[in-house]
């Protein structure tokens, strides 16, 4: 590049910056810039510049632990649905089941923003997303129940779907706790998958003791401020009567035991005795034989029945069986292999983020286990085999960590690569270095721009800093580059550096600008807010950093090169 005075290219008939806005910008970077590369306060200028940039990037990566910034896998989006999920204790009739149903449908239909609600009691409701996810489409039995809540078009109301749902959690809880009854509500997932935001899994050699334990982890997780939707895969425990054939008293009457069987299985599911054939209907319509819907209730009903014997005489079954009162047998779950008990919950503190409630419970359990019982804890993997009672965390946790370690991989793919390019181009190892420095000041722009507006950062707020990590790098080739070719035309060094500012500041300035636009348009869409949080402030504080950073680091590299080679 050719560096002439406005005299000479006036001649050549070029048309140079004009006077006015070429002296405003060497006269601001004058007072910038020169300050740290010449005089003899310059070295502590640098130094201090250095360690405020460093004490900047620590404070903001720290906002995230000072919950400043809540971390989160996706923010919820803006749906037009929820779920109410409802399990009544093991045992329970359809009929309370359904009464139970109809008074939580009275509650969320009392929000304005609800549409119509379905309910479903003793099967699923029709499959969706949480269904093939959650394995919702599973559930069926007298115990369960399903609210399909059906909300307005999001055009004609103001409140999010995620923060209708949590205003239809108290109420509904109430109703739930009032009859012993678990009170889910699950809104669709934006994100991947997982069974519950807050999963807790225990693995242990007893089952019985391991199904003791997430009982008590159930009721830690109660006491915990902001965690709600407490479950467990443990049954309550529920009785029934075994009808034992007394087959001595039996065989003494002529009564073999497939005739009791049948007479019970008769009362209680009913059989086709006949068929009718009314001359109107395609197929002929079967004639079942069941004891009434309440008599079936009554044990004492169905021991009534009587049974032929074989000398013809009809004998109660109350006298040829035993009834042993005993309980329902608990069902054991396993995972790979391991007898497991799992534990669900969500979180709806203020944070409203279940990886804060999860390391809240981690600490707790840490200090006094579980039920008295020391548990190992573990984030990433099962334990290798259940010789002791292991606690694994999974849930968004584990989905989060899994996202944005892929994330950081590739991430750190991509900034060798970087590296590799830049090298090619200045032929040297270590001008990439300086040109890359600027990419980790771009977390002084994204964190406290999330703090800022209140932004949870997620999976797409990282994927934001990950695209800023080539426009920064694109700002600092542009300053390198003009300096080299300052210096080749014979410009001093400290003025090159100033040159390279005030020239290159203008078309740096308009092309971070135009990016920062582009994050505006999406910056009200409740899933990618923070990629465009990320790409405005993290581009606004970056190029006016890098204006400063990278002229100085790059002057202060030139120096030594030069005096080594003196």
């Amino acid at each position: 590049m050719r560096f002439e005075s406005q005299t000479d290219a006036e001649a050549r008939g070029v048309n140079p910056l004009p006077e006015t806005a070429k002296s405003r910008l060497h006269r601001l970077f004058e007072r910038l810039v020169r300050p740290f590369i010449e005089g003899a306060q310059a070295a502590r200028r640098r130094l201090l510049l250095f360690a405020a940039m460093l004490l900047l990037v620590l404070g903001s990566a720290g906002l995230a632990v000072v919950e400043l910034v809540v971390l989160k896998m996706l923010p919820f989006d803006n749906k037009s649905e929820f779920q109410v999920v409802l399990d009544m204790p093991e045992g329970s009739t359809l009929e309370s089941t359904n009464a139970v149903l109809n008074e939580l449908a009275a509650q969320v239909s009392e929000l304005p923003e609800v549409a119509s609600v379905q309910g479903y009691a003793g099967t699923s409701a029709p499959v969706n997303f949480n269904g093939l996810v959650r394995q919702y489409y599973l559930r069926e039995g007298a115990n369960v129940g399903d609210l399909q809540v059906n909300l307005v078009d999001k055009h004609q109301r103001s409140r999010k779907s995620h923060d209708i749902a949590r205003a239809a959690r108290p109420g509904l809880a109430a109703i739930g706790a009032r009859f012993g009854a678990s009170v889910k509500v699950v809104e669709v997932p934006p994100g991947p998958p997982v069974m519950s935001p807050l999963v807790a899994e225990i693995y242990g050699p007893d089952p019985e003791r391991g199904r003791a334990l997430a009982k008590a982890l159930a009721s830690t997780f109660a006491k915990s401020p902001g965690i709600v939707d407490i479950d467990t895969t443990v049954e309550a425990d529920s009785a029934r009567d075994v009808v034992v054939v007394d087959r001595q008293r039996a065989a003494r009457a002529g009564i073999s035991q497939q005739q009791i069987v049948d007479a019970l299985a008769t009362a209680l599911g009913g059989r086709d005795a006949t068929f009718l054939h009314d001359g109107a209907a395609k197929y002929a319509v079967p004639v079942r034989l069941r004891l009434p819907s309440g008599d079936q209730a009554e044990l004492a009903q169905l021991l009534a029945l009587r049974v032929r014997s074989a000398s013809g005489a009809l004998v109660p079954i109350s006298e040829l069986v035993d009834v042993r009162p005993a309980k329902w047998e608990a069902s054991v779950y396993h995972k790979d292999l391991m007898p497991v008990s799992f534990v669900f919950a969500d979180e709806a503190g203020a944070l409203d983020s279940p990886l804060y409630g999860m390391f809240s419970m981690v600490g707790d359990i840490s200090d006094a286990g579980i039920d008295g019982t020391a548990v190992s804890q573990h984030f990433f993997r099962p334990p290798e085999e259940a010789t002791a009672f292991a606690l694994k965390w999974d849930g968004e946790w584990q989905i989060t960590f899994e996202t944005f370690r892929d994330m950081g991989l590739a991430y750190s793919v991509g900034l060798i690569l970087i590296y590799l390019l830049v090298v090619g181009q200045f032929k040297s190892y270590v001008v990439p270095l300086i040109i890359m420095a600027p990419i980790p000041l771009t977390v002084i722009g994204v964190m406290p721009g999330h703090a800022l507006l209140g932004a949870q950062f997620t999976a797409t707020s990282m994927i934001g800093m990950i695209a800023l990590a080539g426009i920064i790098v694109r700002n600092s080739i542009l300053l390198v580059d003009f300096i080299n070719q300052a210096r080749s035309e014979g410009l001093a060094l400290a003025d090159a550096v100033v040159e390279a500012c005030a020239v290159r500041a203008k078309p740096i300035v308009l092309t971070g600008v135009a990016a920062m636009s582009g994050g505006f348009f999406i910056l009200d869409d409740p899933i990618f807010n923070g990629l465009a949080v990320s790409l405005i402030f993290g581009i606004l504080v970056s190029t006016l950093l890098t204006l400063v950073v990278i002229p100085v680091l790059y002057f202060m590299y030139l120096r030594g090169t030069e005096a080594e080679r003196s």
